[in-house]
């Protein structure tokens, strides 16, 4: 079976890559145009696209930057909180925010409960 076509909102990748920003926010969701036509990139984002054009890995903390056609085929070390997540920017991510891919959150693993956490426990030996 041959392996779908990418395209956004109809689009394939080499015309997203193409548009400018400001057609780019045309097609996307209303928040991400909210984003990019009213409010615009904050200056830590643009200083994050100008590394983009010259590096294929970047180290950033803007987990709120919406993911842009130039950026597919690098590698993005995005900050978690404690490290850095390296993550490779797919087609099918456009639209997305970074902070989408690297959860900060754990996944919560209970274990045994401790002595004197139940009434049975006291019972139990220390050694």
């Amino acid at each position: 079976m041959a392996k779908k076509e990418f395209s956004y909102r109809g689009m394939t990748l080499e015309q997203l890559q193409k548009l400018s920003i400001k057609e780019l926010a045309e097609i996307l969701p209303s928040r991400a145009r909210r984003k990019i036509f009213t409010r615009g990139f904050t200056d830590q984002e643009k200083l994050f696209l100008t590394k983009l054009e010259k590096n294929k890995i970047i180290k950033t903390q803007c987990r709120d930057m919406i993911v842009l056609p130039l950026m597919v085929g690098k590698t993005i070390r995005i900050h978690k909180g404690n490290d850095y997540v390296q993550v490779l920017i797919e087609p099918e991510m456009i639209g997305h925010y970074f902070g989408e891919f690297v959860l900060t959150r754990k996944k919560v693993e209970h274990h045994a409960p401790g002595i004197g956490a139940t009434k049975s426990s006291g019972a139990i030996s220390v050694r």
